[in-house]
């Protein structure tokens, strides 16, 4: 008996594990499909800017900054990457009508970039932020980490801002119009340009706070954003390409799915669950588990 209720306890313990991570999946992920719904654009580079958010926190945070007000900082300057990026690359490649394997090749250049760039000032070793060690809530027996119910909270908190924005406002309106046709949506007199500044807007700022809340559960890393680039394009072919609350439920199956196999499989093969879940869904429902597009 005892010995069950040891394997339960593991058991629950993993599950609010995987909700943690999966809510950190979900913010990128979220990201990355908005970018392809709305510029059928495939961001290999997507993982790296979360990167980049969690070391511009650490920047910020350094130097004295409160961990909170480093995050929004942070947000800010993943942003300013993201446009940046618009600016020098993307708009150009649109402008010639690109296809989607330079683009693909593009992207994966970025992120060497970054992050070669990111060891370049900051070194390869991990980096923790400057906030005091908190002790875990003991909740019916399981012990919980306060910063997991902070990321779980900062996670709800954003999905449910997104919604509102994405269903209740003229700019959601207007880039679900995109989505779904772009060159109609311009005919139609919608400001395509402006849609997609809030697309990389919203994609920076969901991104950045994913690497922000991923480095308080863990640790700052280099290379953090490209293990996490497999599980996040899981995550938005599962929940339907260009689907926000798609990729936002299949990130969480993800991320429980992969912290549960680690008594099977160990830590280091949980990254290829995302993949076999893929794999499997894909085969039943080509299209994932939601329909596409915003």
């Amino acid at each position: 008996m005892d010995i069950q209720i040891a394997q339960l306890t593991q058991f629950s313990q993993l599950i609010i594990n995987g909700i943690a991570v999966g809510s950190i999946i979900a913010l990128a992920a979220v990201g990355l499909t908005l970018t392809y719904g709305i510029l059928r654009l495939s961001n290999f580079a997507h993982g790296d800017f979360l990167t980049l958010g969690a070391y511009l926190t650490f920047l910020v945070n350094t130097l004295g900054v409160n961990i909170w007000l480093s995050m929004i900082l942070a947000m800010a300057g993943t942003v300013a990457a993201m446009l940046l990026s618009e600016k020098l690359l993307w708009s150009k490649m649109r402008s010639i009508r690109a296809n989607s394997t330079t683009l693909i090749i593009i992207s994966i250049g970025l992120a060497l970039f970054l992050r070669n760039g990111i060891i370049l000032i900051w070194g390869g070793k991990n980096q923790t932020y400057d906030v005091p060690v908190t002790s875990a809530l003991d909740i019916l027996g399981l012990k919980v980490p306060q910063n997991q119910l902070i990321v779980l909270g900062l996670a709800v908190l954003a999905i449910l801002g997104l919604h509102y924005l994405l269903q209740n406002t003229k700019i959601g309106k207007a880039m679900r119009a995109v989505a779904d046709d772009l060159d109609l949506a311009r005919v139609s007199g919608i400001n395509v340009d402006q849609v997609i500044f809030w697309t990389w807007l919203i994609a920076g700022t969901l991104t950045s706070l994913g690497g922000s809340m991923y480095g308080l559960i863990t640790a700052v890393r280099p290379n953090m954003g490209w293990f996490l680039i497999l599980p996040l394009f899981a995550s938005v072919i599962l929940g339907g390409i260009g689907n926000p609350y798609g990729a936002i439920a299949a990130a969480l199956i993800i991320g429980i799915a992969q912290e549960v196999s680690t008594p099977f499989l160990g830590s280091q093969y949980k990254q290829g669950v995302a993949l076999l879940i893929m794999i499997l869904v894909l085969l039943i429902r080509p299209k994932g588990l939601f329909k596409g597009t915003i």
